[in-house]
């Protein structure tokens, strides 16, 4: 099989080909930690996750770099706001991104460097950039990158600079030699952080940010760089206009871009005010049920966040979960089948999740035949039906676990208390009083308990 990657560089999908055979370098822009994560960004993180956990499924030796984004005009802005110091303010957003991320089982990169701490870096590239005629120091401290100067601008994004400068604002910084520059180095201003540099005190743009992270961990030429498809434009575009102009060499060789996450039509974002907190959704919903929704839909294409669609993921989960129950499949040696092949052609397929969920309830349903006429064959099954669930980051947990387990603000009712429950109602089914019974299912189920009756007795979980 083929991996094949839509190539956001060329609009297209593409056979996959690492720049070494077995090895993958791949870099995702990471989050400005201003501001609590939202779902918005956590769709970002959920989807490279998953395509660093396939490629490393897939037999790939993976390098994953995802940055984080520490010194910003945001975060200046808010740290003002909040009456703090810029380092306190971003180890607060960090210690909470990371916990809100491990929730969702999205794993740590390898490399996860700061803007801060290039700062050297950073210089030395756009000292490059002068050097070469990429780029100016202006009169006001400022350092900008000369767009007109990269003969590529807008092979990414398909922008024209002519267009780009008819579109400009009127009242473009005088600094400027052409109002499509960009600033890589900002003078400093009263109060904010500031470094030396060869220009003056002061700090860098965003875009020259990434351009030194990404080069620092992974070289010159990568295999992947990824984010979200806002990023396209500006930011990814300016990127490889500075590194590809600074280094002489080609930058990255995919481009993957995850597509929005809407409410209501819109992206969801914290500039429009649309936004959903990521720790306030997991008051309500167990990190899998975000996962869950978060792939239902191939990455690239838009998502629209409803509590609907949370419920889904929901009842979906717990169908993958009940097809797990009573299984020992944890020590069962597995071979490829139908399925995993199945499976990993739809990932292979641009990382087609929809299609890859698609086999594992085709999994469900086959667990389900056979429990009870070919049990060997149900455990199986479903032992397949784990191992490659968790290969997209869930069918994690030990099923039974999971079926009796609830989020913070669900639990109205002890575990205990639904034994004794299930116990007196087998009590008033034995005496034939079926009224109580249905009483006592009814009561469970409006604390969202569900009974379960089988040949073996009465299981439960929790909706």
């Amino acid at each position: 099989m083929q991996l094949r990657v839509h190539n956001s560089l060329t609009g297209r999908k593409e056979d996959f080909e690492p720049i070494e055979a077995g090895k993958v370098g791949i870099y995702v822009c990471g989050l400005t930690v201003y501001d609590l994560t939202h779902m918005g960004h956590a769709r970002m993180m959920v989807a490279f996750d998953m395509i660093v956990r396939y490629l490393r499924a897939r037999g790939f030796q993976v390098t994953f770099v995802r940055n984080i984004t520490d010194i910003d005009d945001k975060i200046i802005a808010r740290a003002a706001e909040s009456n703090e110091s810029v380092d306190a303010l971003v180890e607060r957003m960090v210690v909470q991104m990371h916990e809100d991320l491990a929730a969702l089982g999205v794993l740590l990169p390898d490399i996860e460097p700061r803007a801060t701490e290039n700062v050297d870096g950073i210089i030395a590239m756009i000292a490059t950039l002068i050097d070469k005629g990429h780029a100016y120091a202006a009169d006001n401290g400022d350092v900008y990158y000369r767009v007109a100067s990269f003969d590529d601008y807008g092979k990414l994004s398909g922008k024209k600079i002519k267009d780009l400068r008819a579109g400009a604002r009127v009242e473009v910084e005088k600094a400027k030699e052409d109002p499509v520059d960009f600033a890589l180095w900002k003078a400093a201003k009263p109060g904010e952080p500031e470094w030396d540099s060869p220009w003056g005190k002061g700090r860098p743009g965003w875009h020259v940010e990434c351009s030194v992270m990404s080069t620092a961990s992974l070289g010159n030429h990568f295999d992947i760089h990824g984010g979200g498809i806002d990023l396209i434009f500006p930011h990814h575009e300016n990127e490889i206009a500075q590194t590809e102009a600074a280094t002489g060499e080609r930058f990255a060789n995919y481009w993957l871009h995850n597509g929005h996450l809407n409410v209501k039509g819109e992206k969801m974002s914290k500039s429009l005010g649309n936004f959903f907190v990521l720790k306030d959704v997991l008051e309500n919903y167990r990190p899998e049920e975000v996962r869950y929704f978060l792939l239902s839909a191939q990455y690239r294409s838009p998502l629209n966040y409803t509590k609907e669609d949370l419920n889904n993921a929901r009842a979906a989960l717990c169908r993958l979960y009940t097809a797990l129950r009573g299984h020992d499949f944890r020590e069962w040696a597995m071979h490829d089948t139908e399925y995993s092949e199945r499976f990993y052609a739809a990932m292979d397929d641009d990382f087609n999740t929809p299609e890859a969920l698609a086999v594992l309830f085709d999994l469900v349903r086959e667990v389900n035949r056979l429990k009870d006429s070919d049990p060997e064959q149900a455990m199986a099954h479903a032992a397949m039906l784990q191992r490659l669930g968790s290969i997209l980051g869930f069918l994690e947990e030990e099923p039974e676990t999971y079926l009796k387990s609830a989020t913070s603000s669900a639990e109205s009712i002890s575990d205990a208390e639904v034994k004794a429950l299930i116990a007196e109602r087998a009590a008033a089914r034995e005496a034939k009083d079926f009224a109580r019974s249905d009483q006592i299912r009814e009561e469970l189920a409006a604390k969202g308990v569900m009974l379960e009756d089988g040949a073996g007795g009465t299981t439960w979980r929790r909706q």
